[in-house]
């Protein structure tokens, strides 16, 4: 298992940019693939963008052309940078790291964010 803890959340207004981060407490290389999921009041938590390890990236389509996933390896870090941030991004943001090999799902704790003028 590894430890996720996000950072970068908050309030910004519409049109706004944010950056996740999401630090790992072991080496993500060759074993994670990362990804953010989001989950807004009286929804589920559903994807919103995920990085192979090999570096290959996924989006829901309503999220392509303003937010980017990267990863770091060395810092065993994923990032999310969010651009021109809608009403409809806001809920909480989750960081999630599933081991390639047993599938096994590990959680960060969640980061709110929050887009209104």
């Amino acid at each position: 298992q590894v430890q996720l803890v996000e950072s970068g959340g908050g309030l910004v207004q519409p049109g706004g940019s944010l950056r996740l981060s999401c630090t790992a407490s072991a080496n993500i290389s060759g074993t994670y693939a990362m990804n953010w999921y989001r989950q807004a009041p009286g929804q589920g938590r559903g994807l919103v963008a995920g990085i192979t390890v090999t570096g290959r990236t996924t989006y829901r389509d309503s999220v392509k052309g303003r937010f980017t996933i990267s990863r770091d390896n060395a810092k065993n870090t994923v990032s999310l940078q969010m651009n021109s941030l809608k009403p409809e991004d806001t809920a909480v943001y989750y960081c999630n790291a599933r081991d390639i090999w047993t599938l096994y799902d590990n959680w960060g704790q969640g980061t709110q964010v929050t887009v209104s003028s």
